[in-house]
């Protein structure tokens, strides 16, 4: 704030004193006028740069204010966002409007999942199944909403089973399906030399994963060198699982990205932050079909 003394500001080392609570906030003509209505014994201090409220519950009353600033900001801000979606609306069969934002239901899409998760107050209902965005992030969600409406039309039932039977018979489909079959195996070919901690979180290829056993075994890297690259004749089987949710919180991020060719590395926070997102996504869906 860049007020200056004024006749009332309170004298140095006074409010010291005093029972009270100091409050500032960015210069506003308007809003110091309501805040002097509100508070009309509080000074101004120089030497703090900051308003001084007397009274044992100033700090109190001091929060109560702040909220309804806020929320009259809020309410601000969702007015133009409505009247922007007015002007300039999006027409989309995976939008509707809600009591207070949007709604917006697709089929799922980890593109639609992370241009979402940018949008501003942007949250997911688990009940409902479906994302809630504000009025106030119109503007955002409108930059952003190209990407998501694309894929969520590429993800739609019969658009995946068109792009599926367009696959069948091609070289594409049959890397696929092996690939797939090969990832089931639960099985991952690490250097002899360099072998990663039993029962902790480890960052792979195929993501964060828990090795539970190194037997021993040589990989016969010729049939499985498309699936992973730089894999050679001395390296060894290792079996993993997925992480729990609890494990991933436990994991401390690496500080350091991994080396380049690195085969397996600690998870920085960039990984764990979606795996653990991806666990508790499980989890809720354990919980949901339990009896």
């Amino acid at each position: 704030m860049t007020e200056t003394k004024s006749p009332d500001a309170a004298p140095s080392g006074e409010d010291d004193r005093k029972p009270g609570a100091d409050v500032s906030f960015p210069y506003d003509r308007m809003t110091v006028e309501q805040f002097r209505r509100r508070f009309p014994r509080a000074r101004w201090s120089d030497d703090r740069k900051a308003w001084f409220v007397p009274g044992s519950t100033a700090s109190r009353r001091i929060g109560r204010w702040l909220a309804e600033l806020e929320a009259e900001a809020d309410a601000h801000a969702d007015a133009k966002g409505r009247d922007a979606f007015a002007f300039d609306p999006i027409d989309s069969p995976y939008l509707e409007l809600g009591k207070a934002g949007f709604r917006i239901r697709t089929p799922y899409s980890k593109t639609v999942v992370d241009e979402l998760r940018e949008v501003p107050f942007s949250r997911w209902d688990s009940d409902l199944r479906l994302w809630h965005v504000p009025f106030r992030s119109y503007e955002g969600l409108r930059r952003r909403w190209p990407h998501i409406e694309a894929a969520a039309r590429r993800n739609e039932p019969e658009e995946r089973r068109r792009r599926a039977e367009a696959r069948k018979g091609t070289e594409q489909d049959l890397r696929s399906r092996l690939r797939s079959a090969e990832r089931k195996r639960h099985r991952y070919p690490l250097p002899a030399g360099d072998l990663p901690p039993i029962g902790r979180p480890i960052a792979t290829s195929y993501g964060i994963v828990v090795f539970t056993d190194i037997t021993g075994e040589l990989v016969d890297a010729h049939p499985v060198a498309n699936f992973y690259p730089g894999v050679n004749e001395d390296d060894l089987w290792g079996y993993w699982r997925a992480p729990t949710f609890e494990e991933l919180v436990r994991t401390w991020p690496a500080k350091t990205p991994p080396l380049r060719g690195a085969r397996w590395w600690l998870p920085t926070i960039e990984e764990l932050r979606p795996a653990r997102r991806a666990a508790r996504s499980r989890n809720a869906k354990k919980r949901a079909k339990a009896p």
